[in-house]
């Protein structure tokens, strides 16, 4: 990234640094003026010319008679003529009417056709302001955000991996469906006015540009456009926004996303129709998705995200199919385990120890159908899951790296951070001095790296007290539990008793659950204000940033409870008459079924909870919010007596959806879906098939919410999907050690191996085994002896057993880890990350990039760029000149 100098430039760079003075910061960011250069790329889209004359200048440039409309601005007006308003209520209505005249005022300035429509009625109007982009003022900005545009058209190579395999072995792909349309694939580079004549289709000036292309330049001119002083954050629709002087901005969608009456071949299908018959219907959940279309659409940030889900929700499929044969497996052993028969058959042979002190004592044959329950997860099969999953994991992230190479090389964003990203309008406005970029030898502003560490420390202060408050919540879950488990034991109904600690584990999960919900809602917000602080340069590291914190709360708010079962429950508990207590409470210790079972139920509860909460919240939600705005804004038409129905603009329709809400909660909910799936599938193998199940109505659940109920959003550049792959790499480690450890100390699986080692080969006497005898004062206390489950002498120590079986324990986490590991470093080493085909296009298309941007004519004709000196003049010294 340009924003992080290495530390030999640093010191070089520091030379370079100076402080911005007051003239800059009021000066343009792209001078309009005649003689604006380079250096002055920072700051506003304003300057000091009159916008009257400039602005119907600018719009006759090569612009057809009726332009294009690219972006749209709303606000609403209340016209109620009995209203009292107060002072204040009335200056800052005053206040934002002044705001909004000097931003459009400064958005003429900047060159752009602003044309403005009412929808009015007796109380109320709704404000439309259409935006519009010449051709002058498109050429010059995607110059200045280095848009790349095509050269040369190649054959579409689109493919997959199941589509080549299915090919290979001569098997009917039923996923593949030709979709109408297919985006062109081009070699491409940055694009240059003064080599206009060498890209493809500049002869077309409505067609050169694409529609992202022109949203992706409209919304540059709108962050960087002030309407106030800039070093008080008086700039950018972004800050406009949340101060509520526009409603709402967004570009328009291509059309409608309904099919005409003629049906699926009618000629003339817009993009957002064949995205919504071929892509956003249930019925195509058995197709592959058309991402090529998606991104020409959508841009390539929101492409990515639909790539990488499609990619996991594939690699699901082996994932579900073997623990679904696992937990088949250890149904049919259900009633042939010699252990759990011995158990269920024991009647009154083992009477154990009281749960709490007013308890009475119960017998172990009570728990027989927790026992068989837990046989179903804890068997000799989990411990080969286990292994699969783990190598899983690290050819799916090794596969993914390849997927993504080659769809950053094929959508042009390869370099896209590194070189192309520019700096964000909100650091450029606050950044103190101005530094030499090394890498594009640009004048940019420059937050010197110490301080912006101080703050990141600052912020990490605050994350840590969050999860601190987590941590709390999770001490009064295990509270709740051991208090509701004692007051059930206490039931005169023995079959409450006896699930005295199941009813309690299961509402604590649910109450957990509501935990959960709350406490996220209040941080996401927390980690905003935070991250906006650190002065990230740019938006990736932005996003990047504030990424992290979330995902470390919500990765303690989401995981702290399963982890506590897996791995500390039970493990304090003491032994009849001397148990240990937190806060004058006696420790929770594992059901008599083991943790392994209460585990499993507690995933269930919040991994298929949340789904099932999530999937209801996107159905339901977006279509009452949308139900809600339809109403409101068409009883005001009709009480301005305008059609309904018929008639309706574009821009009013579009008003009517919802505002899109970007991809942060989408991949928040998979990323953490995918750390249930590997860092606990020890303990419940049908995680992968909920999994599996709950993704194929994610995509099309997404895909409809994109389509047809969500604003069209700003189409973003993005390499890869970010830091969420540096996350699932670490969840990829933290899951291999979890599950040695979960197999390890939680599981039989390393008893009954050690039993059948150095006892009997069939088992027989295994639940005898695991029982210690209450010490002889408990008895004689009591005047009846009892049995607990350990491996402990009769006077309460451990037992040489124990010892045995711990460095058995450990040694299986030592060796399973590391052969894991070993085996994912292998196959890190033979799966290269970009395909040898992608690099040779690579070399491809920056040769014929070097060639277009060549200096010399003579390689391209007499014609070639003389033809386009007066264009490339008037680039240079802006578009109104």
């Amino acid at each position: 990234m340009t924003s992080e100098a290495s530390p030999g430039s640093r010191c070089a760079r520091s030379g370079m640094l100076r402080r911005r003075t007051q003239e800059e910061d009021s000066a343009a960011l792209i001078d309009m003026a005649p003689g604006a250069g380079k250096g002055d790329s920072y700051g506003s889209t304003a300057n000091t010319l009159e916008p009257g004359g400039h602005q119907a200048a600018a719009c006759r440039v090569g612009s057809p008679a009726k332009p294009r409309i690219d972006f749209v601005l709303v606000w609403e007006e209340d016209l109620k003529p009995g209203q009292q308003q107060d002072n204040t209520t009335r200056d800052k209505t005053d206040m934002h009417g002044d705001w909004r005249e000097t931003f459009l005022d400064n958005l003429r300035a900047a060159g752009l056709c602003v044309d403005q429509r009412d929808v009015q009625d007796a109380d109320s109007a709704v404000h439309y302001v259409l935006l519009s982009a010449p051709w002058a003022v498109l050429c010059y900005y995607a110059e200045e955000l280095r848009l790349k545009l095509p050269l040369q058209e190649l054959p579409n190579q689109a493919s997959n991996w199941s589509a080549s395999l299915l090919e290979w072995l001569g098997i009917p792909n039923i996923l593949l469906e030709d979709v109408p349309d297919l985006p062109p694939e081009y070699y491409s580079c940055q694009f240059k006015v003064s080599k206009l004549s060498r890209f493809l289709g500049s002869d077309n000036q409505d067609t050169f540009f694409s529609n992202t292309q022109r949203h992706q330049i409209l919304f540059e001119i709108l962050a960087k456009t002030p309407y106030g002083l800039e070093k008080k954050g008086l700039f950018g629709i972004d800050q406009l926004l949340s101060e509520g002087v526009f409603s709402a901005a967004f570009p328009l969608h291509d059309g409608p996303f309904m099919t005409p009456p003629e049906g699926l071949q009618a000629p003339g299908l817009n993009q957002r129709q064949v995205l919504s018959q071929h892509w956003a219907r249930w019925r195509k959940w058995n197709k592959y998705q058309p991402l090529d279309h998606v991104r020409r659409y959508f841009g390539e940030k929101v492409a990515l995200y639909f790539a990488w889900l499609g990619f996991y929700t594939g690699w699901l499929l082996p994932a579900a199919a073997v623990g679904t044969l696992v937990f088949l497996v250890g149904c049919s052993m259900l009633f042939s385990d010699t252990p759990t028969q011995e158990l269920c058959s024991s009647a009154d042979s083992f009477e154990m120890c009281p749960l709490c002190p007013d308890c009475p004592f119960w017998l172990l044959s009570s728990i027989c159908a927790l026992v068989q329950a837990g046989r179903l997860f804890d068997h000799g099969g989990t411990v080969f899951f286990s292994l699969f999953m783990a190598l899983w994991a690290v050819l799916f992230l090794e596969y993914w790296k390849r997927k993504s190479a080659t769809l950053a090389y094929r959508w042009g964003c390869s370099d896209y951070e590194d070189v192309e990203e520019r700096p964000r309008p909100q650091f450029a406005a606050s950044a103190p001095t101005m530094a030499l970029n090394p890498i594009t030898g640009e004048d940019e502003p420059y937050f010197p790296e110490r301080s912006r560490l101080h703050r990141v420390l600052a912020g990490s202060v605050v994350v840590v007290m969050m999860v601190a408050v987590v941590v709390m919540f999770l001490v009064s879950i295990i509270l709740y539990r051991a208090i509701m488990a004692i007051l059930v034991s206490k039931s005169d109904n023995t079959v409450l008793a006896a699930w005295a600690s199941r009813i309690a584990s299961l509402t604590g999960s649910v109450v957990n659950l509501i935990f959960i919900l709350i406490l996220s809602k209040i941080y996401v917000a927390l980690a905003h204000v935070l991250t906006r602080w650190e002065m990230h340069r740019t938006q990736t590291k932005f996003e990047d940033a504030f990424t992290l914190k979330v995902f470390i709360f919500q990765f303690v708010n989401f995981y702290s409870s399963p982890i506590y079962i897996a791995f500390f429950k039970g493990r304090f508990v003491g032994y009849p008459g001397n148990y240990h207590t937190l806060f004058g409470i006696r420790n929770e210790e594992c059901a008599a079924g083991g943790c392994l079972i209460e585990l499993a139920q507690e995933l269930l509860v919040i991994m298929v909870g949340k789904q099932i909460i999530n999937n209801v919240q996107e159905i339901l939600v977006p279509k009452l919010k949308g139900w809600w705005q339809k109403v409101r804004l068409r009883s005001r038409k009709r009480q301005a007596g305008a059609a309904v129905a018929a008639g309706r603009a574009p821009w009013e329709a579009d008003y009517e959806l919802l505002p899109c809400e970007g991809l942060f909660d989408e991949y928040l909910e998979m990323v953490l879906q995918f750390g249930f799936v590997t860092i606990f599938v020890a303990a419940c193998p049908l995680a992968p098939l909920f999994a599996l199940l709950n993704n194929w109505v994610e995509i099309r659940l997404d895909a409809r919410k994109f389509v047809s109920e969500s604003r069209r959003p700003v189409a973003e550049r993005a390499q890869d999907i970010g830091i969420w792959f540096h996350i699932l790499a670490g969840l990829k480690h933290l899951a291999v050690i979890s599950n040695a450890f979960l197999l390890a100390f939680s599981s039989d699986f390393l008893p009954r191996a050690y039993y059948q080692w150095s006892r009997a080969r069939d088992l027989r006497g295994f639940v005898n085994f695991t029982l210690a005898r209450a010490p002889p004062a408990f008895a004689a206390a009591h005047n009846r002896t009892c049995r607990y489950q350990a491996f402990r002498d009769d006077d309460g120590q451990y037992s040489r057993t124990y010892w045995n079986l711990l460095a058995i324990r450990l040694a299986f986490v030592i060796v399973f880890e590391h052969v894991v590991f070993s085996i994912g470093r292998v196959l890190d080493l033979l799966v290269p990350d970009i395909p040898e085909s992608v690099e040779i296009k690579v070399k491809r298309e920056y040769y014929l990039a070097k060639q277009a941007l060549a200096e010399n004519e003579a390689l391209f004709g007499a014609g070639g760029a003389k033809d386009n000196q007066p264009l490339a003049q008037e680039m240079r010294l802006g578009p109104q000149a």
